[in-house]
């Protein structure tokens, strides 16, 4: 079956491509196994040249890129400038700070020198999703060609021309030719790779059932994972919170690439108090935000990146709504071709509702009301995920005290939750293992070596 390229907002077909035969597969990895072994000899300053040359082809090609991205899976033009951006950002902080980060560390000890250093591992694979085509791969390679290692590339199928795209800019900025290289590959060929003797690690960004099939798959052939996986991010509003601030953030969170995110707000979890006036304010702000032509400066959400998805979420809102839940915006998805789904509000779920533990992937807010501060904690962690949270308030001890009591890879106080290159990023229970960027990100594909010098 060809791996196709669709206009979502459309539903054109684009393009289409064969995907990868075992052959292809076999020459790409022995090319850039041998590839791999050469950089890892280099500098960090030296790998740090190309990676600082991607960082300028990024920013020069930023609107080209981002009018890829509104092509293949429907985001906003302004989001997709924006998300280059942000590449160019992360590969300009691995090349500036690689050295440091991989440094070696001395240990004083009763040997003459102790010391640990960092050594790559070989040839990582990485199964990225379409929701931010190009940063997924990028805060996954820029660390990882920094720490000496090579990458190979499995695509979401639905983005292939994103996928071939950044192996070309990474050629372009003076990599060796063979150190990246996109596969055309379909699902079924993911385990054969992660078995394959020349891959030495895997990281996947994606569904739950994805991590799970990954990690069996490479629990078996014995080699490290990193997954970030799902999430059903809690934003807790406290009763001293600015409601309007609060509204008009999670307005932006929740529709923030059409709700295609693993990081979008997607729980409102609002102390009794302000519950009401907290609804009115979020449904009043999710008004003025239209799905509309992502090729459109001026568009602030795009469609969803496929007809089928819209059924799905479809689905999700109308168990919610058969079980209880409030609808007070949206609910149904845009008539015509294109995958529009417009911003909608639910109140009013109970603990038996099919939507109170699932991940919602799109624009859909479920608000929930919380007694106290306690039953906000226990609505928020009463789920399978743990990726972010947000908490809103104006009292800074309010803030500490359930910071340490959220169970997510990141919190965020007054502000939607974000990854950036200088900090680990990651969840934990059903949200992944392991992290990416930051220190720990680029320690995640290295020995760990011990040296003893007596």
């Amino acid at each position: 079956m060809p791996i196709e390229s669709l206009d979502p907002a459309t539903g054109e077909l684009q393009e289409t491509f064969a995907p990868c035969t075992q052959d292809q597969i076999d020459s790409a990895l022995e090319h850039v196994a041998l590839a791999q072994r050469e950089w890892a000899s280099l500098s960090t300053d030296t790998r740090a040249v190309p990676m600082r040359r991607v960082a300028q082809l990024l920013r020069e090609r930023a609107t080209e890129y981002a009018l890829l991205m509104a092509a293949e899976m429907g985001k906003p033009v302004s989001d997709g400038e924006a998300e280059i951006h942000k590449c160019a950002q992360g590969c300009e902080y691995f090349a500036d700070h690689a050295g440091h980060l991989l440094a070696p560390r001395i240990e004083p000890m009763a040997a003459a020198q102790t010391r640990v250093q960092f050594e790559p591992l070989g040839v990582i694979l990485a199964v990225m999703p379409w929701n931010f085509p190009f940063w997924q791969v990028f805060r996954f390679i820029a660390p990882q060609l920094m720490a000496g290692n090579a990458g190979i590339l499995k695509h979401a199928s639905n983005v292939p021309r994103c996928a071939l795209a950044i192996e070309s800019v990474l050629r372009d900025a003076g990599f060796p030719e063979h150190l990246f290289r996109t596969l055309l590959a379909t699902a079924s060929q993911v385990e054969p790779l992660i078995a394959d003797r020349r891959i030495a690690g895997v990281t996947l960004t994606g569904s739950e059932q994805a991590g799970i099939a990954v990690a069996t798959a490479a629990g078996r052939a014995l080699k490290p994972v990193v997954l970030e996986l799902g999430g059903s991010d809690p934003f807790i509003v406290l009763r001293d919170a600015d409601i309007t601030r609060a509204a008009v953030a999670g307005a932006a969170a929740r529709t923030m690439n059409a709700g295609q995110s693993c990081i979008c707000a997607k729980r409102f979890i609002v102390a009794d108090e302000v519950h009401d006036a907290f609804l009115e304010a979020l449904v009043h702000e999710m008004q003025k935000i239209r799905p509309a032509d992502p090729k459109d400066p001026k568009t602030r959400m795009g469609p969803l990146a496929r007809r089928s998805f819209c059924e799905d979420l479809q689905a999700q809102v109308d168990a919610a709504l058969r079980a209880g839940a409030q609808l007070h915006l949206g609910g149904k998805p845009q008539a015509g071709p294109g995958a529009f789904y417009p911003p909608t509000v639910l109140s009013g779920l109970q603990r038996d509702n099919p939507l109170y533990g699932e991940e919602v992937f799109g624009p859909v807010a479920c608000v929930f009301r919380a007694r106290d501060e306690a039953d906000a904690v226990r609505i928020a962690n009463d789920t399978r995920f743990g990726l972010g949270a947000s908490v809103w308030t104006q009292d800074p001890a309010a803030a500490e005290r359930l910071v340490p009591l959220l169970e997510a890879g990141t919190v965020s106080v007054n502000a939607p939750v974000k990854s950036d290159a200088r900090l680990p990023f990651g969840g934990i229970k059903a949200s992944g293992i392991g992290r990416e960027l930051g220190l720990e990100g680029i320690r995640a594909f290295t020995n760990i070596k011990t040296v003893w010098i007596h």
